[in-house]
């Protein structure tokens, strides 16, 4: 990862480890990335009081979390020829794998406005490393798989609605109000009620920003990319004339010094130059 996410502890292997490791830590991105997508079912299936299946579904997810953050970062450790340097520049995946330890083998729902406050600092952690990771899959120049994306969250954001929320009690209204909420419209005919539903609100609202600017952000890329594109040509066209001209004087200009050389006396042809001044 790039330097910059250093403060954060996301920091990736040092540029001059181990190749191997350096190239590994690469395509464990993926791995680290679907671990931390996981969290996502999990933290709702652990609501399901109603559901003893769900719940233990949901601890599940949590171990496999577990287990592709550990795995990730203990295979890089032993590439790295500098293991603890580089965990302390990923103290932050670290924190995260010990959080899904932790609400793997903590209380079960209802929980406490404890155990509430620590599980949404998680899944906001979870969250932000998820970003991370997207941030240069989702250039702004691509303005398809954003608006793929979009469609995709819109619609699992619908059945998330239609499973959580007790006022929705169809598929459609699930939409709607996943429309609603991403795009931070606000009509007011539906609204989360229930503290889990209220919390997927939230993430819905985060990622509904995330994505709109990148959508804005990308079709403002292809105008610009266009302009761009026509004042390249232009400037190509320039230097194309500029060259032109200046082959055109670097000619005229030998001819003239032929055309002197030739006009002058043997004498003056044969003495060296400045021997007239």
């Amino acid at each position: 990862m790039n330097d910059r996410f250093r403060v954060a502890g996301l920091a990736g292997v040092d540029p001059h480890d181990n190749v191997r490791a350096v190239r590994t830590w690469r395509w464990l991105q993926w791995v680290l990335l679907g671990s931390s997508l996981l969290a996502i079912p999990a933290f709702y299936l652990e609501l399901a009081v109603d559901s003893p299946m769900l719940h233990q579904m949901g601890r599940v997810l949590y171990v496999c979390m577990v287990a592709g953050f550990a795995a990730s970062l203990a295979w890089t450790v032993r590439l790295s020829r500098k293991p603890m340097r580089f965990l302390m520049r990923n103290r932050y995946d670290v924190l995260i794998a010990v959080g899904a330890g932790v609400s793997v083998a903590w209380g079960v729902a209802p929980w406490s406005s404890l155990e509430w406050v620590l599980r949404i600092l998680f899944m906001g952690l979870v969250a932000a490393r998820i970003v991370v990771s997207l941030r240069g899959f989702f250039s702004p120049n691509r303005l398809l798989l954003l608006l793929i994306t979009a469609a995709a969250l819109l619609a699992s954001a619908g059945a998330g609605f239609y499973w959580l929320e007790p006022g929705v009690h169809t598929y459609a209204e699930g939409v709607w109000l996943a429309f609603e909420s991403s795009a931070t419209v606000g009509y007011g005919d539906m609204a989360p009620t229930t503290p889990a539903s209220r919390v997927f609100a939230a993430f819905v609202v985060l990622l509904g920003y995330g994505l709109l600017s990148l959508v804005f952000a990308s079709i403002a890329a292809i105008f610009v990319e266009q302009e761009e594109r026509l004042l390249r040509r232009e400037m190509h066209r320039d230097i194309k004339t500029l060259q032109a001209e200046i082959a055109s004087l670097r000619r005229e200009v030998c001819n003239l010094g032929a055309m002197a050389h030739f006009g002058a006396s043997p004498a003056e042809r044969d003495s060296p130059p400045g021997a007239h001044d």
